[in-house]
């Protein structure tokens, strides 16, 4: 895999490989996507193979400026002109009407597709030097931690993507907010960190949040995803010391995140993470791939707050948790 920089020379070149039919991965605000042309259906199958995405699981189409929406959706109501307005670039995705002729490999079948303008100047060079839409998931095994740095990439797919371009840590860490527009009423199907109180400002109404298995396939809405390979545990702060003592007690060996005191001990290896969530949300997937890089029995993390302003890093620990509660 080619780890290109920043400058106009390395974006020609990305722009040249997306061109050509191959996938090259770039940052974006919330985490490294894995980009195709968006408008070949063969580069946009190669997405799927190499993350090993279910065919009936939608992407995300990055576009470089709003003006391009009416290419890739149609019947956009005034609220998702509003948010466009509002909140482009920037972590927001929007769930509309999909246009005629957009391959179902972008919309996993369904009549709707996923829209957003990243708020990175490195993913809007390389779009406006690629002159197009980019389909873009994160650029991660299906399932797993989202990637924050273009290391993480190369550990994830090696060879088997063409290029990455790094402009290091991503700022925000987490995948956007996902609200959904096809509807009666404007639904949110994925947090992120553009909480639902700036959503509503913007819309004049509340926004209705679907259970699972409601509305439209999007990504990240799988009750596991974003998960290391070892099991995850959320645990409540008052909880985890003595948690923690009953793992060490088993014989295993766990890694903790999380800011409350707990015990020390060879067995432990604890990682402080901040008390504020927008820090928090940039260190949490390099945090959970640290942990897991310690070949842990499991890793216990302290239960985030209940609070609005942690609703998306709720929602990835959750489902991080998730495949644990499967088994």
């Amino acid at each position: 895999m080619l780890r290109l920089g920043t400058g106009k020379s390395d974006l020609e070149r990305a722009a040249k490989l997306l061109r050509a039919g191959e996938l090259v991965a770039f940052p974006t605000e919330t985490v490294y996507g894995l980009g195709a042309d968006a408008s070949n259906p063969d580069a946009v199958a190669r997405i799927f193979e190499a993350k090993g995405r279910p065919a009936d699981h939608p992407v995300i189409v990055h576009l470089p400026s709003a003006g391009l929406l009416q290419d890739w959706a149609r019947n956009v109501p005034s609220a998702a002109l509003r948010l466009a307005d509002a909140f482009w670039p920037g972590p927001l995705t929007l769930v509309l009407e999909r246009a005629s002729g957009v391959s179902d490999l972008i919309t996993g079948g369904q009549h709707t597709i996923g829209v957003r303008v990243p708020n990175h100047p490195v993913a809007l060079a390389l779009l406006r030097a690629f002159g197009g839409a980019l389909a873009a998931p994160s650029a991660n095994r299906f399932g797993r931690v989202s990637p924050t740095t273009a290391d993480h990439v190369i550990a994830e797919f090696g060879d088997e993507v063409a290029a990455v371009i790094d402009a290091g840590p991503c700022q925000i860490g987490v995948e956007s907010t996902i609200v959904d527009l096809t509807g009666d009423r404007p639904r949110l199907l994925r947090p992120g960190m553009i909480g639902n109180a700036a959503l509503e400002a913007v819309l004049g109404e509340t926004l209705e949040r679907p259970g699972a298995g409601q509305g439209p396939r999007a990504s990240g809405r799988l009750e596991w995803h974003y998960a290391p390979s070892a099991p995850v545990e959320l645990v409540a702060p008052e909880a985890l010391p003595a948690r923690v003592e009953a793992v060490v007690r088993s014989g295993e060996h766990p890694v903790v995140l999380g800011w409350s005191g707990v015990p020390a001990g060879e067995a432990v290896t604890t990682i402080a993470m901040p008390r504020q969530p927008l820090q928090y949300a940039r260190r949490l997937y390099a945090e959970l791939r640290n942990a897991d890089a310690q070949s842990p029995d499991c890793i216990l993390v302290e239960r985030p707050p209940e609070t609005a302003g942690w609703d998306a890093i709720r929602d990835r620990l959750t489902r991080a948790a998730g495949k644990s509660d499967r088994g």
